[in-house]
């Protein structure tokens, strides 16, 4: 979470209690500022209010009035809309909407804010809305104070809440970026073809398949969504590699095949600013095998993070069906027996089972997405 610098921090605890003081307040309180805002939640609202209302009624972008407790007054309907597809929308009070998608210091920061007049009763930050079952939203949120005419230098007795989604915007851009290193890294590796394209597909198949059956806690959407695209840049390490190794023709040599495995702790270096740590874990892990004798740093069963152990059973499934300059191409079928006969060694056990069972969308995704003929 972002927030807007330096605060003094009350403790969390008090927060509950300060909210039922200041609900207690804004019912007892008979200013014309709470009036107007009794008018207004009772459908009689005064003109300035009615007015502001019917702005932000057409307003693209997720807008909320709260009143001085935090308590939703108005929410216009794309709040409305992103309060459901999160689960919130009964959720009488802002915090209590937004409340488990942020810490306690952001928390913190957001009620002294608003109750500060030395920072414009006002917060400004960025919120990750997210839960299992819909994609994540990342949202620049504004909320500043509403005074009606002729009430300066008095509390506000009312906000209004922005959610500005930034979440495409964000996400276009690192895509784009990390897509750049990752054209980059094809020069390198000429012997890929459609490779790295259908390790998504298998990737993300397996990832669907595990979000399906419901048993993997941290696969949700974005765990879906993200591994479909964070899989193909598994050897996007391979970019330090010098040619003549990644190139050669013929098995390597023992002080050759030293160079080439430290794609894998190159990649995880190059990925590290990706603000997704799955970026990182599948160019690190993905050469880890379930029994401890892979590479680089002999992980063993679910020390592997759970995307590479994925990325790997679908980067081997892959090299098995393609013909390389040393080995002629298998069949479904044999890479199929090849991959169960490494479960508990190389791969997940529970992986090759589910593997198993889709097996044939394996199959349809290889077939669909041949690599051409050399000339």
């Amino acid at each position: 979470m972002i927030d807007d610098g330096p605060y003094e921090v009350e403790p969390l605890e008090e927060l509950e209690a300060l909210e039922t003081a200041d609900a207690a307040a804004a019912e007892s309180s008979l200013s014309a500022g709470s009036l107007e805002l009794a008018g207004f939640a009772a459908g009689h609202a005064s003109e300035p209010v009615k007015d502001l209302v019917s702005s932000y009624s057409i307003v693209p972008i997720p807008i909320a009035i709260l009143d001085s407790s935090l308590e939703f007054l108005y929410k216009n309907d794309p709040f409305k809309r992103l309060l459901a597809s999160f689960r919130a929308a009964r959720e009488p009070t802002l915090l209590g909407a937004i409340g488990r998608f942020i810490d306690a210091e952001t928390a913190r920061s957001l009620y002294v804010g608003l109750k500060d007049p030395k920072r414009g009763h006002s917060w400004s930050g960025t919120i990750r809305l997210k839960s299992k079952d819909s994609s994540s939203v990342l949202a620049k949120t504004t909320i500043m104070p509403f005074k009606p005419e002729g009430s300066a230098g008095q509390e506000p007795q009312a906000w209004v809440a922005f959610f500005d989604d930034v979440t495409e915007e964000r996400n276009g851009f690192l895509r784009g970026l990390f897509s750049s290193l990752l054209e980059a890294s094809k020069l390198k590796d000429n012997d890929t073809g459609k490779h790295i394209e259908r390790v998504n597909l298998y990737t993300e198949l397996l990832a669907r398949e595990l979000y399906r059956l419901g048993n993997w806690p941290d696969v949700d959407v974005d765990f879906v969504e993200n591994i479909g695209f964070l899989a193909a840049m598994h050897d996007v390490g391979k970019i330090g590699t010098p040619d003549d190794i990644l190139n050669k023709k013929g098995p390597l040599d023992e002080f050759e095949w030293s160079i080439m495995k430290e794609h894998t702790i190159n990649g995880a270096f190059i990925l590290s600013s990706y603000p997704n740590p799955m970026a990182k874990q599948i160019a690190q892990s993905h050469h880890e095998w379930w029994n401890g004798t892979g590479y680089p740093y002999n992980l063993v069963g679910d020390m592997i993070p759970l995307p590479a152990r994925i990325v790997a059973l679908a980067d081997v499934y892959d090299a098995l069906r393609m013909r390389r300059s040393y080995k002629a191409p298998f069949d479904h079928g044999r890479a199929s027996l090849l991959i169960a006969s490494d479960s508990g060694t190389h791969f997940d056990p529970s992986l090759v089972e589910i593997f198993k069972s889709i097996g044939g969308e394996f199959a349809a995704i290889y077939d669909s997405n041949a690599d051409e003929p050399s000339a």
